[in-house]
């Protein structure tokens, strides 16, 4: 018998990155208010280290979606991998040229593009879909910040209006991706 409520459990859980992130950042603010040649510097290269850590934990965290869409989505060294019920496929990350969130009758789906034109279409609620924060914060240019922004702003609607519109938002492009004329 536990006392404690299981929402509760299950959401200390969810936030454990960010829980440790932050407990290290104090840990190291702690060390450094001993001042001292060694406390000093390895106390503020903790606090530094916390704070980034329980950043980019926070963000992941907020990259999440709450959802029950259909497939399973893998990353593995660079490659991006959509198992799907009826399509899937793969994309390489050196391959990519452009990542776009379509809003599509009420789902939101992330378009990504390969250099080629070949298109790969993964639901943000699928099954393993947060692991594509970090494969896409890997991409030279991409602005983490504005991804999660960008997720977090276009909620679905219950708007019959809204839900069947098609929002289409641009969240990345390779530089330099362009043809070449000779």
């Amino acid at each position: 018998m536990s006392f404690i409520r299981p929402e509760l459990i299950a959401a200390t859980w969810r936030h454990a990155e960010v829980i440790l992130g932050g407990g290290l950042a104090a840990l190291g603010l702690w060390m450094a208010s001993w001042g001292g040649f060694i406390y000093l510097p390895l106390g503020l290269f903790l606090l530094v280290l916390g704070v980034g850590w329980a950043l980019t934990a926070w963000r992941r965290l907020q990259f999440q979606q709450a959802g029950d869409a259909p497939g399973l989505v893998r990353v593995t060294e660079a490659q991006i991998a959509y198992y799907g019920t009826r399509v899937g496929g793969f994309v390489g990350l050196p391959d990519l040229a452009e990542i776009r969130l379509l809003t599509l009758h009420g789902r939101r789906i992330w378009k990504l593009k390969q250099g080629d034109g070949q298109l790969l279409h993964i639901p943000v609620e699928a099954l393993g879909a947060e692991a594509l924060f970090d494969a896409f914060s890997a991409l030279p240019g991409m602005d983490t910040a504005g991804l999660v922004a960008a997720l977090g702003s276009e909620a679905v609607s219950d708007s019959r209006v809204v839900a069947l519109a098609e929002v289409d938002r641009l969240i990345w492009v390779r530089k330099g991706a362009g043809v070449v004329v000779r």
